[in-house]
């Protein structure tokens, strides 16, 4: 069974929901889940464009419409808030969803808010997606720029609740930044190594062991884009070579699976950071596909051990060092 610590799902949702349909997770995903062997993951909200544009009312209207998805998919979800519910969502034969923040921009400098987040049922968020905000700096920001002095306090707030502090999208100096001053171990849910794809969002060989140094933990993600320069070498086979070179630097127990599939979204959001039309990774093109790619990892020789691991329990570890 697989944790994917990284998806889209609620922004689907939103979509979704606000075109008046109900139970979209059963009607729209249910299946593919079931086919792949996910036992669920981290579901994010984030200010899909074109709604980067008016982020704190896109936060309002996601969590509008996830709050009535939770009531229709209440016998087939089980909200994430520690690694216990992990186990009865298993019990009980539901998702195990835990809510994630993908950058926080409809904050402002309002980082109290987070409070407020908190207590719906949040236990993850990074600072910025790719933007610019008033917290922090993201791939595509100013490369000088970092964390701001109200990033700072909510890094600290953040250690403070208990939630995961994910470090994917941040450019180089807020991560640097971040590292330099949280006082909990940090994941970067859906980033490959920098050395086998050399793009921004991608980690460093020192970025991927100041992670291992801090307990932390990565998620290797499946957007093609992020696994080679060349499309022909865009695949499933290559992805595990990621997940192999990572390994080596930190050891297996700090690796995860972050897939970041996206390939339900429109093109009106996927056309502000693709730059191709979107054909997903050769063999492991959606999450369909993820028992498939277990497989992939048996036949490179990976221990079934090793494979528990990667695939939730690295993850529900590092939940028990950080949450409360």
């Amino acid at each position: 069974m697989i944790l994917d610590i990284h998806g889209d799902i609620w922004t689907d949702v939103t979509v979704k929901s606000l075109q008046g349909k109900r139970d979209i997770i059963r009607e729209y995903h249910l299946e593919r889940f079931k086919k792949g062997g996910m036992a669920g993951g981290i579901f994010v909200v984030w200010a899909d464009p074109p709604h980067d544009q008016r982020p704190k009312e896109r936060l309002a209207e996601s969590i509008r419409a996830i709050s009535k998805e939770l009531f229709d998919s209440r016998d087939i979800v089980r909200l994430m808030l520690n690694s216990s519910d992990f186990y009865k969502a298993m019990d009980e034969k539901k998702l195990a969803v835990m809510m994630g923040l993908e950058g926080l921009s409809s904050l402002g400098e309002d980082i109290d808010e987070l409070y407020t987040l908190y207590q719906f049922g949040f236990r993850h968020a990074s600072l910025t997606w790719n933007e610019q905000n008033d917290l922090a700096t993201g791939v595509k920001g100013d490369p000088e720029r970092g964390l701001t002095e109200k990033g700072k306090q909510a890094v600290k707030l953040i250690n403070d609740l208990g939630m995961l502090l994910d470090l994917s999208h941040a450019n180089d100096k807020t991560f640097w930044d971040i590292v330099d001053i949280t006082d909990k171990p940090v994941i970067a849910t859906h980033s490959n190594s920098r050395k086998l794809c050399n793009v921004p969002r991608n980690l460093t060989d020192e970025q991927i062991k100041k992670i291992g140094e801090m307990n932390g933990l990565i998620g290797i993600n499946a957007y093609n884009e992020f696994i080679d320069l060349v499309p022909e070498k865009r695949t499933a086979d290559n992805l595990i070579n990621h997940l192999e070179n990572i390994a080596g630097l930190i050891g297996i127990d700090k690796v995860a699976l972050g897939f970041d599939f996206f390939e339900y979204l429109s093109g009106d959001t996927t056309d502000s950071f693709t730059s191709d039309t979107y054909a997903g990774t050769i063999g492991l093109e959606d999450i369909s596909k993820g028992n498939s790619f277990i497989e992939k990892l048996k036949n490179r020789g990976f221990k079934d051990e090793d494979i528990e691991k990667i695939t939730f329990k690295n993850f529900l570890n590092l939940m028990d060092c950080v949450m409360k």
